[in-house]
C-alpha cells in the first residue's frame, strides 16, 4: 500500500515539532533513533546513519510493521511518535521481518509470562516447603498462606500430590490459621486500648485525688476559723481579673478559687468587681453550681475506681476457690 505524494519540504521560516522516529534496513534488526520535522529530512538523515548510498535512488521510507509506502507529510506527521521505519534503497523491496514492526508485543508478552512465572514459582516454593515438612505451616507469613488459599485447588493437589478432597482441607486449615492469626492481632490491639484507658483513668484519678485532698484541707481551714475572715478578706487580683474578662468564669478557676467566689460577700465581691449585687450572686451561684458538680465527678470516679479493683481481684478469687476443691485437705 502506497500513501500519495502530498505536502512538500516545509518552507524557509517554517518550523515544525520534531517526531522521534525508528529506522532501520531491510532484513535487519538494528535500529537507529533519530528525530526530524519531515520525510525529506529523515531521508536524508536515513541515507546518513544507514550509510546509504544517495545515488541508489529513489529512497523510499515504508512502515516496518506492514510495509505501507510513505510519501506524504501530513501522514507522516499524524503517525505516533518511535514508529518504526524500513528504508529501501533502489529497485529494494520490503520483505516481513521476523521482527515484522511487533517486537513490543513480544517484549510486553515476555515480561507478562516473566511475571506470571516469578509469582507462580513463588507458591510451588511455598507448596514444595510444606510438602516436606507440614509442620513449617505455623512458620508462614500471612502472605504466603493467602497465597496457597489463592491457588486453585487442582494446580496445588498437582505439586502436593495429594488427592483434590485432601487439598481442600489442606486450604481449610490455612484459613483457618489465617483468620486465628488476624483474631489474636485484633485482641492484641483491644488489649492495648484497655491498658491505655486505664493508665489515662488512673491519671485522671491520682489528680482528682490531689486536688480533692488539697480541697478538703482549705474546707477544713474555714470550718476552724477561716470562713470568718474570708468574707472580710476579697479574693485575689487574678480571680477578680478571670471574673471580669472571662465569658463563663466558674469553668476558668480551680476548684479553690470557686471557694472562695461562693463564700465570698456579695457586696464585699460587688464592689471589687464594680457590678451590681444581682449580677455578682449570679455568678456566685454558678461557682457553687460548679463546684458541686466538681464534686460529683470525683465521687464518680472514685466508685469507678473501686469497681475495677473488685473486677480485676476476681480471678485470683476464682483460682483459689478452684485450688480449695482440688485439695479439700
Amino acid at each position: 500500500m502506497e500513501v500519495a505524494s502530498g505536502v512538500a519540504a516545509p518552507e524557509p521560516g517554517e518550523i515544525r515539532a520534531l517526531k522521534q522516529c525508528l529506522l532501520r534496513r531491510n532484513k535487519s534488526r538494528e535500529q537507529h533513533g533519530v528525530a526530524a520535522s519531515c520525510l525529506e529530512e529523515l531521508r536524508e538523515k536515513a541515507c546518513d546513519i544507514l550509510a546509504i548510498d544517495k545515488s541508489l535512488a529513489p529512497v523510499t521510507l515504508v512502515l516496518a510493521e506492514d510495509g505501507t509506502i510513505v510519501d506524504d507529510d501530513d501522514y507522516f506527521l499524524c503517525l505516533p511518535a518511535n514508529t518504526k521505519f524500513v528504508v529501501l534503497a533502489g529497485n529494494e523491496k520490503w520483505t516481513h521481518n521476523s521482527d515484522g514492526g511487533t517486537a513490543w508485543i513480544t517484549q510486553e508478552s515476555f515480561d507478562r509470562d516473566e511475571t506470571d512465572s516469578g509469582v507462580g514459582m513463588k507458591w510451588k516454593n511455598v507448596a514444595r516447603q510444606l510438602k516436606e515438612d507440614l509442620s513449617s505451616i505455623i512458620l508462614l507469613s500471612e502472605e504466603e498462606l493467602q497465597m496457597l488459599i489463592d491457588v486453585p485447588c487442582s494446580e496445588l493437589a498437582q505439586e502436593l500430590g495429594q488427592s483434590h478432597v485432601a487439598v481442600q482441607g489442606l486450604q481449610n486449615t490455612l484459613q483457618q490459621v489465617l483468620d486465628q492469626r488476624e483474631e489474636a492481632r485484633q485482641s492484641r490491639q483491644l488489649l492495648e486500648l484497655y491498658l491505655r484507658a486505664l493508665e489515662k483513668e488512673g491519671g485522671i484519678l491520682s489528680k482528682q485525688q490531689e486536688s480533692r485532698a488539697d480541697f478538703g484541707d482549705e474546707r477544713d481551714a474555714v470550718d476552724t476559723g477561716v470562713r470568718e475572715s474570708s468574707s472580710k478578706v476579697t479574693p485575689a487580683s487574678q480571680i477578680l481579673l478571670a471574673l471580669k474578662e472571662k465569658p463563663a468564669p466558674e469553668l476558668s478557676l480551680s476548684s479553690q478559687d470557686l471557694e472562695l467566689v461562693a463564700k465570698e460577700d456579695p457586696k464585699a465581691l460587688a464592689v471589687a468587681l464594680n457590678w451590681d449585687i444581682k449580677k455578682t450572686e449570679a455568678v456566685q451561684q454558678a461557682c457553687d453550681q460548679e463546684l458541686s458538680l466538681r464534686l460529683q465527678q470525683v465521687q464518680s470516679l472514685r466508685s469507678l475506681r473501686s469497681i475495677s479493683a473488685r473486677t480485676s481481684s476476681l480471678p485470683g478469687d476464682m483460682e483459689n476457690a478452684k485450688r480449695t476443691r482440688r485439695d479439700p485437705m
